[in-house]
């Protein structure tokens, strides 16, 4: 067994350092610039946050209409109606439980009371400009129902009797573990479900329409092979509206013949006007296809590690709205390595691998082989009636080869590959997974950059940005992470709204409203705006604040391709921010003394250098056991006479120098600490030299070498320090004059011996 496991760990080292080397940005550990705990976002007041109401939970964001100003959250037996404006203003709410009698049959059948017995709502969709469409799991008995615009206006809350409700079957899942994801278009709702109570049919179904319902082929794992819905889509092709397709993302598992549970991606799309077929196909798509999407690094030798298991899709429109992006989030599939990617794919490569050859699954090993048969007319997964078969007007006018060919060659043989084959982000053997992903598209003053806020199974919210390079590469800016929620707890659904620069977080836990940008947390000078390189700020002269492009002749201060303040922030105080105020420390010898330095930054590299009192040459502070560089600072173990000057902490950002900390340092002797305390001198304790104190004796200092790594009791050491020069007259100036005085006579005392002895000499 352990050999096993010290195979298994090899196996996840080496799949480790292939990925180092094939990309160059996981070499190192990616951290933020800026880190915001939860207390220190709500204290920029550019956040608003709902917690728990009502006693429901999971929260799943369903719907955003940007023309009402309004955003839907489905729960456990609620729909919520939130302001986008401001979601803690008072919430709108349909409460819409189970009876008793469907609850305690749930219960009998074996589920949990908590999680699973309770009406989860998890479909709401505008049905016309006077209604809305809503869906729930009914404690495993899906049920909807329509409520109306003005009701929900008119009620704080409004109850929806259990015998209003239609049967959901097709429209939502039963378990409110399982997906459901659903788009509504002329009326018409399109779903991706499991459609029992078992979870073994899984469906993309058509309902609400004049036709009777149209569905996937049922149990036919060439279609649908356990598949985990994520995301739906209505992309045009061309001008023609017939052209019209839905693309639905999701992973399922592979073909393989095997009997693991490996995963694959697909991306798979219908005709919006899909009627059926007549025969083999009847009340079933007859335009289905998919494809494979391949999110993977290579390194040096060739070999190929994939993340498997897709987790999210964003698709960014454009002003060609035929050629969004799609942004896809993925994971490794396996327990050994973990590891998450952003690929982003091309719908010209996308529509090219769907026009390409089909798959023909073959042997007992199931490979995958192009088909080499004769592809029948019209091509599989044309639309009728648009660009390429304008004379059939539906689906039923398809000929029955078409319909067979369909049902048993649906796989596409090409993979789609991102775009130049290369993972966008990469982060590997973290600490957290990344589950969702939203993008905003932002134009900046030297460009137009798209930021992805990313979150994770403990509540944050990534926010990056992604520069091109001239060699095909890119640079990853990590401007900051987020706790967005007071307790660690994994993000369910997040959506993002341009219109307003605000993204909307959910969990189980409450709901979060996160602007896109607060400026104002990089700094107060021209160099710290510049140097966050924040596609949505800029410097306008007094503050880093948001930035909007203007044809006027007033120039921001803005520079993201390189973040160079020397020369974007000409005359705004370069030198003096470079500069720090002087704080002066005291000591004595053998006790411990920390030196405080926190940069803003966290991606820039410090270091500590000393000027002695006695020399005006500066070198950099040579670290060893005694003194040691923490995250929070300089600390100094044991104090030596010689270890007073005057040190800089200085940190290094884009080659840009700032002179974070300064701390005039000055150590007393046992003697000369006596002149304050009038105690008698005692010999100073050394840590090599344990017997200088009797036994039983209290040492004279604190070993902080312990504490360093606790912020809290840090931050009260720091508070002790002095925060402002002392005022004329003060005890602390009559004490260093007496300082001065001693000093004095010391070096009388000892050039009075040193004139004696040259005499005996």
């Amino acid at each position: 067994m352990c050999m096993r496991c010290q195979k298994m760990d090899c196996i996840a080292l080496l799949l480790t350092l292939a990925i180092v080397c094939a990309d160059g940005t996981a070499q190192q550990h990616k951290v933020p610039r800026i880190r915001l705990s939860f207390q220190e976002l709500v204290a920029t007041q550019s956040s608003e946050h709902l917690h728990p109401m009502h006693g429901s939970s999971d929260y799943h964001i369903l719907l955003m209409d940007e023309d009402k100003d309004r955003i839907y959250i489905g729960a456990k037996d609620y729909v919520y109606s939130l302001d986008m404006n401001n979601i803690s203003r008072t919430p709108l709410k349909v409460h819409w439980p189970v009876g008793p009698l469907r609850e305690e049959e749930c219960k009998l059948a074996g589920k949990n009371p908590q999680d699973e017995c309770g009406n989860f709502v998890r479909v709401v969709q505008s049905f016309n400009r006077t209604h809305l469409y809503i869906c729930g799991t009914g404690a495993f008995q899906p049920i909807c129902t329509f409520i109306t615009h003005s009701s929900l206006a008119q009620n704080v809350e409004l109850k929806i009797p259990v015998e209003k409700a239609d049967s959901g079957r097709g429209k939502c899942s039963y378990s409110p573990k399982l997906e459901s994801i659903s788009f509504m278009a002329n009326e018409e709702l399109y779903s991706a479900v499991y459609t029992d109570f078992m979870a073994t049919d899984a469906a993309i179904f058509k309902t609400m329409g004049r036709l009777p319902p149209i569905r996937s082929d049922q149990y036919n794992s060439k279609w649908l092979n356990e598949p985990v819905f994520l995301a739906i889509q209505r992309i045009p092709e061309s001008s023609d509206r017939n052209d019209d397709k839905l693309y639905f993302f999701f992973r399922e598992k592979s073909a393989n013949g095997g009997t693991g549970k490996t995963s694959v991606s697909r991306i798979g799309r219908i005709c919006l006007n899909d009627a059926g077929g007549q025969r083999s196909l009847v009340n079933k798509w007859s335009t289905f296809v998919k494809a494979r999407l391949v999110c993977s690094v290579t390194d040096n030798t060739g070999i190929e590690t994939h993340f498997d298991e897709l987790q999210d899709v964003f698709i960014l429109n454009t002003e060609d709205m035929r050629q969004p992006i799609i942004y896809g989030l993925f994971s490794t599939a396996g327990s050994v390595f973990k590891g998450s990617a952003i690929c982003i794919y091309s719908m010209a490569e996308a529509r090219q691998v769907f026009n390409g050859p089909f798959a023909q699954v073959e042997g007992p090993g199931y490979q995958q082989l192009p088909y080499q048969g004769k592809i029948p007319y019209p091509r599989p997964g044309t639309c009728p009636g648009g660009t390429f078969t304008p004379y059939m007007k539906s689906t039923k006018d398809f000929p029955e080869e078409v319909a067979n060919f369909i049902r048993n060659h649906p796989l596409m043989y090409n993979p789609i590959y991102p775009i130049a084959k290369k993972t966008l982000i990469m982060r590997v053997n973290t600490d957290y997974k990344i589950t969702k992903i939203s993008v905003d598209r932002v134009v900046a003053g030297d460009g137009t950059y798209d930021v992805l806020f990313l979150g994770t199974d403990i509540g944050t919210v990534q926010k990056i940005t992604v520069l091109p390079k001239h060699d095909g590469l890119s640079e990853e800016l990590f401007l900051e992470e987020v706790d967005a929620f007071k307790v660690p707890t994994p993000i369910l659904s997040m959506k993002i709204s341009s219109k307003k620069q605000q993204l909307f977080i959910s969990s189980a836990k409450g709901i979060t409203q996160l602007a896109l940008h607060h400026c104002g947390i990089y700094g107060k000078a021209c160099a710290e705006c510049c140097l966050a390189r924040d596609p949505y700020c800029a410097w306008d002269g007094q503050q880093c604040s948001r930035y909007y492009p203007t044809n006027k002749r007033r120039r921001r201060r803005q520079d993201i391709r390189h973040g160079n303040p020397l020369t974007e922030c000409k005359g705004f105080n370069v030198r003096s921010y470079r500069e720090a105020v002087e704080s002066r420390q005291f000591g004595v010898e053998g006790s411990s003394v920390f030196l405080e330095c926190m940069p803003r930054s966290a991606q820039v590299s410090v270091k500590w250098i000393v000027q002695r009192h006695d020399t005006k040459r500066k070198k950099e502070v040579i670290y060893n056991s005694n003194i040691m560089q923490t995250e929070r600072g300089l600390l100094f173990r044991v104090l030596h006479v010689n270890d007073s000057g005057t040190y800089y902490c200085l940190t290094v950002e884009y080659n840009f120098k700032h002179t974070v900390a300064k701390y005039s340092l000055r150590v007393m002797d046992i003697a000369m600490a006596s002149v304050f305390t009038g105690e008698e001198p005692q010999k100073p304790w050394h840590p090599s030299h344990p017997s200088s104190f009797a036994h039983g004796a209290q040492l004279p200092y604190k070993d902080f070498s312990q504490l360093h790594d606790h912020p809290g009791i840090l931050a009260g050491i720091s508070a002790c320090q002095p925060q402002r020069q002392p005022e004329a007259g003060s005890d602390v100036q009559a004490d260093e004059r007496r300082l001065k005085e001693h000093e004095e006579r010391t070096k009388r005392r000892d050039r009075s011996q040193r004139r004696v002895v040259v005499k005996k000499s």
